[in-house]
């Protein structure tokens, strides 16, 4: 299903054409047929030749008008480009031209209407030669022109088989399965209520189904569809479509809404655009400037954030951040123009590149306009690579919203990203569907940063403490400012990869050891001397730090030199296994022991086996039953 629309200045036969095409005067309203103009859209439709069946938009070619113009032609897959023989080239048919231009609207004809109103052929042949001229490097450069006398009906068959030459070969939209309406008309019918009208895009629209009127959110049910003033139950991509639906009012829609199902799309009031301002434009874009919006059927106004640069010059393309008054609906690749609200003029145009920015760019910085270029011009996995990279560490499925690629598309991307090394993934292998929420990933770049960063943290915690063992995990996280979860999963992947090694919990380098130096030995040496002196009644936690310094005493904890029991009391390692054991074998034999046993057992004073003994209990070995204690049941045998 395919449709058309006619563009030019006004009085130039648009509408005249389309009646003789169709058989349907498209200007329904009183004011239009009194007036001989058109003022809103006009709709008919007709069939080629070659049987295929299309509908028309036409559009009002007065200035006045300009913006309801713009409601109909973004749809189009094509136009007939109307300009009056008698009169040639005038100003909305520039502006009309510039428009299509900027929309990039798939080609079409140029219709040289009122032919019979000249009887010069050698003007028929200058204004042919000016049409040439101001269509050269517009999308209408190598178009066909028709002369065509809508009255008399000389050229209409010529016209017909054209236009049916121009849409065969072009491919059916695409159904990608996500249906989007955007309303240009609202109206009621007598006995069935509410109905909207629109050009269908992107999927399917059937009888019954629920549907949610955007950006409102309004949902309702689909009484009914017609094409073409035929009944169907299915509506296709492409079509000029009428939905008939149930229990909205016809005041709570208006232009620019859009028809789709419930979680399809979302709305936005920001979106980063390229754009580029019309050579014959009268003054410089500048920065924070009010201007006119329309996109799809929508209109509204909006603020220009001009990016890298203070102002555009007529004829200079440059990137915007536009912010605006509301929430419309619209989806990357889409294209929209600007004017200005007064004095009217079209400005200029562009494609949006992400209608959901994370925020607002400073404006100046180089890493978001080498981004918008990415996105702007790269394939599908440059696309992706670009939402990796502006999340950071995120679920999988967050990267494929981001990227506002079709879902299979986004699978082939990300696969292959994944396959180039690009993607990392911190948790196993790169998942389907199910999984994308749980499995964090990142861009290698960001993996290879966090990586370094994590090293130069412990280089340095190393550098600082030289002897302890490692750093402890949570002032890590404290540094690196993560979430818990992937900083988890970045702890995993690095010890994993032996980046980073554990410790007893401490994280350390691989090749970072502990070494003393000839003083610090010393210090050491006379220390266990000390203890292996009294081995059951040795220094205590606080001699042992007058002795050899707090950062020697830590360093042998960790190294396991020593045990501290408790805040005052530590033994050597290898005492402490040994009244562990003994201990065990005093309580196997006796089922119960109480801490003078203990401490007669060892020739030591109550202090240190009333320390030793608690130290038992928290480890759970033994267990306090009042003044005795008895072994836990896994170390009876």
């Amino acid at each position: 299903m395919r449709v058309i629309g006619t563009a030019g200045h006004v009085d130039h036969g648009k509408s005249t054409l389309v009646k003789a095409l169709t058989g349907t005067h498209p200007d329904r309203l009183k004011e239009e047929r009194e007036r001989e103009m058109t003022i809103d859209l006009g709709f008919a439709w007709l069939t080629l030749p070659n049987g295929e069946e299309v509908g028309i938009i036409d559009v009002p070619g007065h200035r006045d008008f300009i913006e309801n113009m713009l409601a109909g032609v973004a749809g189009i897959d094509a136009v007939l480009f109307v300009i009056a023989a008698d009169e040639g080239v005038m100003p909305q048919t520039r502006e009309h031209l510039a428009i299509l231009d900027l929309l990039s609207i798939g080609g079409g004809l140029i219709v040289l209407t009122k032919i019979d109103m000249v009887d010069d052929p050698e003007w028929l042949s200058l204004v042919e030669d000016e049409i040439r001229q101001v269509t050269r490097e517009t999308i209408l450069a190598n178009a066909p022109i028709i002369r065509v006398s809508a009255r008399s009906g000389e050229g209409i068959p010529v016209l017909l088989n054209e236009l049916a030459a121009l849409l065969e070969p072009r491919p059916p939209r695409l159904d990608l399965g996500r249906p989007r309406l955007p309303v240009d008309r609202v109206f009621t019918i007598a006995g069935f209520g509410t109905v909207v009208t629109g050009t269908l895009v992107d999927g399917q629209l059937k009888v019954g189904e629920e549907i949610e009127i955007l950006p409102t959110g309004i949902k309702s049910r689909i009484r009914g569809l017609q094409t073409h003033k035929q009944k169907e139950t299915a509506a296709v991509p492409g079509s000029r479509t009428a939905v008939n639906i149930t229990g909205v009012d016809v005041t709570r829609i208006q232009r620019g809404d859009v028809i789709t199902h419930p979680g399809d799309y979302q709305s936005t009031r920001r979106m980063d655009v390229s754009f580029r301002l019309l050579a014959d434009a009268s003054s410089d874009l500048i920065h924070n400037m009010d201007v006119k919006f329309f996109i799809g059927a929508s209109e509204m106004m909006a603020r220009v954030r001009l990016l890298g640069v203070e102002q555009l010059r007529p004829g200079e393309s440059g990137w915007v951040q536009l912010e605006l008054r509301d929430p419309v609906v619209c989806m990357r690749g889409d294209r929209y123009i600007l004017r200005r609200p007064s004095p009217p003029e079209t400005l200029g145009g562009g494609v949006v590149i992400d209608p959901f920015p994370k925020g607002r760019h400073k404006r100046f910085r180089q890493a978001v306009i080498n981004q918008l270029a990415s996105l702007a011009g790269g394939a599908p996995e440059d696309v992706f690579e670009q939402a990796l990279l502006t999340g950071g560490i995120s679920p999988l499925n967050q990267v494929f919203q981001r990227s506002h690629l079709e879902p299979e598309v986004a699978e082939a991307a990300s696969r292959y990203l994944h396959t180039s090394g690009k993607l990392i993934v911190l948790d196993g292998e790169l998942g389907e569907a199910d999984n994308r929420n749980e499995q964090l990933v990142l861009h290698q770049t960001y993996w290879e940063n966090i990586c370094s960063q994590i090293q130069d943290i412990i280089r340095q915690y190393h550098h600082s403490y030289p002897l302890r063992s490692g750093m402890p995990r949570e002032e890590l996280k404290s540094k690196i400012k993560l979430p818990t979860r992937p900083f988890n999963a970045i702890l995993r992947r690095v010890i994993g990869d032996r980046t980073v090694v554990d410790r007893n919990g401490n994280l350390a380098l691989p090749d970072h050891r502990v070494h003393f130096s000839a003083a610090q030995q010393k210090q050491v040496d006379q220390l266990l001397a000390q203890f292996s002196k009294s081995p059951y009644t040795p220094p205590s936690v606080k001699d042992c730090i007058l002795m050899v310094g707090e950062e020697l005493y830590k360093s042998l904890l960790e190294s396991e030199v020593f045990v501290q029991v408790s805040p005052e009391v530590v033994f050597l390692t290898s005492t402490y296994q040994e009244m562990r054991e003994l201990t065990i074998r005093l309580l196997r034999k006796e089922g119960k022991v109480t801490v003078a046993q203990v401490r007669d057992l060892f020739d030591t004073s109550r202090k240190y086996a009333l320390a030793f003994m608690e130290h038992c209990d928290n480890m759970g070995i033994t267990v306090r039953d009042g003044d005795y204690r008895k072994l836990r049941s896994r170390y009876t045998e």
